[in-house]
């Protein structure tokens, strides 16, 4: 009995150590390849506890959420032969689950070594030598991360589908000291310019916005004068309606009253014409004769009203020699 728990403390024990080398744990957001006597298995494991064999299978995690590589000190030549740096290159680029297993058995769990850090350079470089320092440094600057991005995408869709390029970010590289210094005087002789151009386009907008007030105040008071212009029009023109109404209304009165005394005098003289018979122009003869304050009598006034009759029937007196006055 005594030799026996010897024995089974022994088998513990080795039981625990085995335990611990076949247990592993694999992080959320990674996937687990598996190696035995260095050929690379077919299985794989999601996170989570797993076992293995001890001693003889080892295992690799490989990321496949969204990661980011960076690739530092970058050297690369323009087409003049300026050796400048870049000091640090950002790749953010994702795997594919599933295609975890043959990017492993093609280019190893460090294929971002060979698919990305090795493109980086190798582009980076074609793009250098292609252009001159100004393009690199200045002109062309802007374009590098997206042009970079474009290459690598375009060699992973065939090489390695699956991984998946989703930014690049590149730094401003270095160059030499006394360039630099050129650029930085150019660039501070650009900003004087760009400030002076800056102000010109002040003063020229406020040269505008002066002339747009004073064309906006010239149309105010043109448009006021064509208002009071209008308006002694319309009280012109009222004032002739009511001028050209009175005239009518005074015309047409006058007109009626003028009717009026035609139409008065054609009945008298009508009237009158009915009137003028024999008998009553005796009467308005002997009317007119009542009427005389004095009568003349004497021979040297034969008759005092002349008429068609014979001269017998003329009214008359001889008795006295001198006319005499009553």
């Amino acid at each position: 009995m005594a030799n026996i728990i010897p024995f089974l403390a022994g088998f513990v024990a080795i039981a625990a150590i085995m335990m611990n080398f076949a247990l592993h744990k694999i992080e959320e957001g990674h996937i687990a390849v598996y190696y035995r006597g260095g050929a690379l298995l077919t299985s794989t494991s999601g996170p989570g506890f797993h076992f293995m064999f001890p001693f003889l299978t080892s295992y690799r995690t490989v990321q496949i959420t969204l990661q980011s590589d960076e690739v530092k000190n970058v050297p690369c030549g323009t087409s003049g032969g300026v050796m400048i740096y870049f000091d640090r290159i950002e790749v953010v680029n994702i795997l594919s689950a599933s295609d975890v297993h043959s990017m492993v058995k093609n280019y190893t769990a460090d294929y971002d070594k060979t698919l990305i850090f090795n493109k980086v350079h190798h582009e980076l470089n074609q793009f250098c030598s292609a252009h001159n320092l100004q393009e690199v440094y200045i002109e062309l600057f802007d374009q590098i991360d997206e042009n970079l991005k474009k290459a690598l995408q375009a060699d992973l869709t065939v090489m390695a589908p699956g991984l998946y390029i989703q930014a690049v970010r590149v730094t401003k590289p270095k160059i030499p000291e006394s360039i630099r210094k050129n650029y930085e005087l150019m660039e501070n002789e650009k900003t004087k310019l760009l400030i002076a151009q800056q102000h010109q386009k002040v003063v020229e907008k406020e040269a505008e916005t002066e002339r747009k007030k004073a064309v906006i105040e010239a149309e105010k008071q043109a448009e006021v004068a064509r208002i009071h212009f209008d308006q002694k029009i319309m009280e012109k023109e009222s004032m002739k309606k009511i001028s050209e109404i009175e005239d009518a209304t005074h015309l047409a009165k006058e007109k009626a009253k003028t009717d009026a005394e035609f139409y008065k005098s054609h009945k008298e003289a009508e009237s009158n014409q009915i009137k003028l018979t024999p008998e009553y122009l005796e009467v308005l003869r002997f009317q007119a004769i009542a009427n005389n304050n004095k009568i003349y009598f004497g021979s040297d006034i034969p008759s005092m009203f002349f008429t068609d009759e014979p001269a017998t029937k003329k009214v008359s007196t001889t008795a006295r020699q001198e006319p005499k006055v009553l």
